[in-house]
């Protein structure tokens, strides 16, 4: 079944049918049946009992099939060993959409995923959907319709919607909401995800007119690359914040260059989640503080703030937490301070951040914020309200709220306390008016008012393709390959699927990525030889697909400036290689092109499992995995992504020139960086490609690849 079909459904269904209904209040199959009922959905609901009797006020029907039109969404509680024929009767009804609540499949073991499995064939086999098994079922506020199982009271109507891997955390989520004072719009349990997935529901959900943002709980995703294309979509028009967790539950994968061991499965999902223009968040927290503010705020123009407070402190501490999370402090128009003057105190502090006095009053925190909001040099306000000493919290609350509605920049508002400031916390959430306990939250939620739309301003550039590219050359070198690997195998095993430099140089060759003249050595005639040709001074490096950490064990030696060093140099590489690597497959020596002196850098890329190609930048050389400065990001990249990735890391910045070194040439950084990147997406069967180090030289001068692994995908 094409994915997707059928899905409204379960958002729309003109009537239900709850195959497992119970008189017991103790049961799930009770309060499944109770929530139904109590949530005023306006279609037709139907019980199935094998029992038979009544429910509620209504009959129970002892077999599916006597359940009357409409009935479009079947919802099962029942035993595990008793669902498949469950979904039998339901497909021979007619139904095309069904929810399994009932544990007891994959999560249980092998009896349960075979089992899970009969269910989604069944399913496939009648054209129906599911959604789970041991899932708690879906919500929606507005319809409204409360399918699941957890006790009253349910959320609050509002506009945040909920999709979670987790039943639990739904329970907890709705529970918190409704103390949190905002509601939700839909929620959707998926459980298991036999059939129905994470990237299934985001269309459905986003085009629900309530929902204004869509948060995610995600423990993985089904299909990386679909996920992304799907999010992507939604993202143009509806924020959506995740929550990924499990960040180091799962073990390194089994590689052998830098960029595989840094291309972890959470550094895959922030590329994947960069591209599609989704919001991770680290906590369950900060997702629903970023989603309040996302849903009832306009988008800020950039990133200056103004802060207003009453107390010198709490405005330090904003000041700090908005230049932690990449705000600025908005420095004011002459004409905002005298307006400020006229209404404020003259001990009071007119600078950013305005310090009101511990005396302000309900009218000169609304009169000052109004003047704040009409300078131009302000893009969006944090508001700070510890409880004012000779006025009420709630009084101020309710003087600040029409101006907060009215203006076209962002509010947000710190209430600073817990029993003092309730009655503006019951004003604040009524209104819709974004307000965090402190400062520090506050500005959190700017940050990621201005990422948002700093996203939705950036024009959606395609990546860059080059003309010049031969991919045919590489078409070639691949099938070459592909039959010394049928006619060498052991050698091949043995150097865990790296190919020769040489051969390497050639592929990044024909997508026009330079690197040095060079050329492998068996002997030291043949690198006096070598050496001669190129011109002397020369580089020298051990070749061995099986040595990562050359340098380490004297494998590499520089400015070998005559026909002595060279030879000397030779016997040394070897002898070197040979006793602390004896078991190596060492090829020779590689000698190469002496590179005069600049910037190092690495680049690299993967094929990651979920996602498909990745490609890294950072800090090269021999602490490239010691330092972690790097960055991912999805192949093929545009040349903006390409620049973001430079500018997110110490290497890429440190290019633009520092001390004592020159600006170097960013240009052609970000011209290998596009090339390997669309190198990596036409072809993934290059498993992991890396350049450590590409030197970069001075501007104008280019970049090149002074050493290269390349590893093959198994055959």
């Amino acid at each position: 079944m094409p994915p997707g079909s059928s899905l409204s459904l379960f958002f729309s269904p003109r009537g239900i049918a709850l195959i497992g209904a119970s008189q017991d209040p103790t049961k799930l199959g009770y309060g499944l049946a109770r929530n139904l009922v109590q949530s005023n959905y306006q279609g037709v609901v139907h019980f199935v009992n094998p029992k038979g009797s009544s429910l509620l006020g209504r009959p129970m029907y002892t077999q599916v099939a006597q359940v009357p039109d409409p009935v479009d969404l079947a919802i099962i509680l029942i035993p595990s060993r008793f669902v498949p024929g469950a979904l039998v009767e339901c497909g021979q009804r007619g139904i095309k959409a069904a929810i399994i609540g009932s544990g007891g499949f994959r999560e249980t073991g092998p009896e349960g995923a075979a089992r899970e499995e009969e269910c989604l064939q069944i399913a496939q086999s009648y054209e129906m959907r599911l959604l789970g098994p041991n899932c708690i079922g879906l919500l929606d506020t507005h319809l409204p319709m409360d399918a699941t199982f957890l006790p009253p009271p349910g959320p609050p109507p509002g506009d945040v919607a909920f999709i979670s891997h987790s039943g639990a955390i739904c329970a907890a989520v709705i529970d918190w909401a409704r103390g949190q004072g905002f509601g939700l719009s839909r929620l959707v349990s998926l459980g298991n995800q036999a059939d129905v997935n994470e990237t299934d529901v985001l269309a459905p959900v986003a085009a629900d007119p309530f929902t204004r943002v869509l948060t995610l709980y995600l423990e993985g995703v089904r299909d990386g690359r679909r996920f992304v294309s799907e999010a992507r979509q939604v993202t143009q028009q509806k924020a959506i914040i995740a929550l990924k967790v499990g960040r180091f539950s799962s073990g390194q994968r089994a590689v052998a260059s830098h960029t595989g061991a840094l291309a972890g499965q959470e550094n895959a999902f922030n590329a994947a989640f960069r591209r599609a223009g989704v919001i991770r968040a680290d906590t369950s927290e900060e997702m629903f503080d970023w989603a309040r503010a996302l849903a009832w705020c306009p988008p800020p123009k950039g990133r200056r703030v103004a802060v207003l407070t009453n107390a010198g402190g709490p405005g330090v501490t904003a000041a700090d937490s908005l230049e932690f999370n990449g705000m600025s402090m908005a420095e004011f128009e002459s004409q905002t301070c005298n307006y400020l003057a006229e209404v404020l105190p003259p001990a009071a502090s007119l600078q950013n951040p305005v310090d009101m006095l511990a005396s302000a009053s309900p009218d000169q925190y609304a009169r000052s914020l109004q003047i704040l909001l009409q300078d131009s040099g302000v893009d969006s306000v944090l508001v700070i309200l510890p409880p004012p000493p000779m006025f009420t919290a709630g009084a101020v609350a309710k003087a600040l709220i029409p101006i907060i509605h009215s203006a076209q920049k962002p509010v947000v508002i710190s209430l600073m306390g817990e029993r003092l400031i309730q009655e503006a916390i019951e004003h604040f959430r009524a209104a819709r008016v974004a307000e965090y306990r402190f400062p520090e939250r506050a500005a959190s939620a700017l940050a990621v008012l201005a990422q948002r739309a700093e996203y939705l301003s950036r024009a959606q550039e395609t990546p860059k393709t080059f003309a010049d590219v031969a991919r045919s050359k590489v078409e070639q070198i691949l099938e070459n390959l592909a039959s010394q690997e049928i006619s060498h195998p052991d050698e091949l095993a043995q150097a865990n699927g790296f190919i020769p430099q040489q051969t390497a140089l050639k592929l990044l060759s024909a997508y026009g990525i330079p690197a040095p003249q060079g050329k492998l050595a068996t002997s030291q005639a043949q690198a006096r030889q070598i050496a001669g040709r190129i011109g002397y001074p020369v580089a020298m490096k051990v070749a061995s697909q099986a040595i990562v950490h050359k340098s380490d064990l004297g494998g590499v030696l520089l400015n070998m400036n005559n026909e002595q060093a060279v030879a000397q140099g030779f016997a040394e590489i070897m002898q070197n290689s040979h006793s602390l690597y004896p078991e190596a497959a060492i090829q020779g020596v590689y000698v190469q092109q002496m590179i005069s002196a600049g910037q190092e850098v690495i680049v690299g890329a993967i094929q990651d499992p979920q996602f498909g190609p990745l490609v890294m930048f950072g800090s090269g050389g021999v602490e490239v995995e010691g330092l972690k400065d790097v960055a991912f990001a999805l192949a093929p990249v545009t040349m903006e992504e390409a620049e973001n990735m430079l500018e997110s890391t110490w290497a890429g910045r440190k290019l633009q020139g520092f001390r004592n070194l020159p600006p170097a040439d960013r240009e052609a950084v970000i011209d290998v960086l596009v090339r390997l990147a669309q190198l990596a997406s036409d072809f993934p069967q290059l498993a992991e490609m890396e350049i450590n180090p590409l030197r970069v030289l001075p501007q104008g001068q280019g970049a090149y690849a002074v050493d290269v692994r390349v590893r093959l995908a198994p055959a």
